[in-house]
């Protein structure tokens, strides 16, 4: 009877065992990740400030966030960081991956120095860029030594925004490289070498043959900029406080200033709530091209 037993009870320890040695780490996500979210979604049809029990208030805060004005802009801000900052980090790391593949003496030191504002503090680039664009800032006395005027990068609703665009492009050139680099170096000398037969060298090898190869690499790039585009936090904190005239406030940041600033926690999380379902979306967006990208391979 043991033995019987034990023959039925061996395949089903054997496919709990890794379960088991996850277990651990579920519980965690569960009371960090999971439990957070879902309570969240529910303050989102709740009346909630910190002070009163949470009072449910249904489709209340969805309706509210349909006429505020300030949510729409911080929307249009949000898609705009998209469309601009994107598109660089998709297509500039590329370019600075090929320069730094190339086999050079001293070339490590170049791939060291591109890579350096990526472990720099994010705090510390912000408050550094935040005294360049100041008015007796570096870039303006380098402009009215040119005889220009100063530009009031951080105080004009209409370039406050842009201007941390640079910043977040800046941070993010060094980051992005190195995934480049990484496939780069995965891709056959050989394959060079016969395109360089067919006539295909200088800069049509890499339209040619490396472009081709790393669009998995692009694809990917892409997704992880775009979604990190979208929840731009820091350097608009230091930089501007989402001023002026919210011109350069993203959802992110809305959601900060609703639940920290005004204390409408309810509110916040239904903003937060419209945020996850814009990140989950480019996720899906990922999935489905790197599938696709992956049969065409095939």
């Amino acid at each position: 009877m043991n033995k019987i037993f034990l023959e039925s009870w061996y395949p089903i320890q054997r496919r709990l065992t890794p379960y088991l040695f996850l277990l651990p780490a579920l519980i965690v996500l569960g009371l960090t990740v999971f439990y957070p979210a879902l309570q969240a979604f529910y303050l989102s049809f709740t009346r909630y400030d910190l002070i009163a029990p949470p009072e449910w208030i249904g489709w209340e805060n969805f309706k509210r966030l349909s006429g505020d004005r300030v949510f729409w802009q911080t929307l249009r801000n949000t898609i705009l960081y998209l469309v601009c900052v994107v598109p660089v980090l998709a297509i500039a790391p590329l370019a600075l991956a090929i320069l730094v593949n190339q086999k050079l003496k001293g070339i490590r030191w170049f791939r060291v120095a591109y890579y350096t504002p990526v472990i720099i503090s994010m705090v510390v680039a912000g408050i550094a860029w935040k005294w360049l664009y100041a008015d007796n800032g570096l870039l303006n006395q380098f402009l009215r030594s040119l005889g220009l005027s100063g530009v009031p990068w951080l105080t004009d609703p209409n370039l406050a925004l842009f201007s941390v665009m640079a910043v977040t492009i800046w941070k993010g050139l060094g980051y992005y490289m190195v995934i480049y680099l990484a496939g780069l170096q995965s891709i056959p000398e050989e394959l060079y070498e016969a395109g360089a037969i067919d006539g295909s060298d200088g800069i049509r090898k890499h339209w040619d043959i490396t472009v081709p190869l790393m669009q998995p690499y692009l694809l990917l790039v892409a997704v992880i900029s775009a979604i990190s585009a979208t929840k731009v936090f820091e350097e608009i904190f230091i930089m501007t406080k989402g001023g002026p005239l919210n011109s350069s406030k993203t959802i992110v940041y809305y959601v900060y200033d609703q639940a920290f600033g005004e204390l409408q926690i309810s509110y916040a999380c239904t903003i937060g709530l419209v945020m996850f379902l814009i990140i989950l979306v480019l996720s899906i967006v990922r999935l489905a091209a790197q599938r696709l990208t992956e049969t065409e391979n095939f």
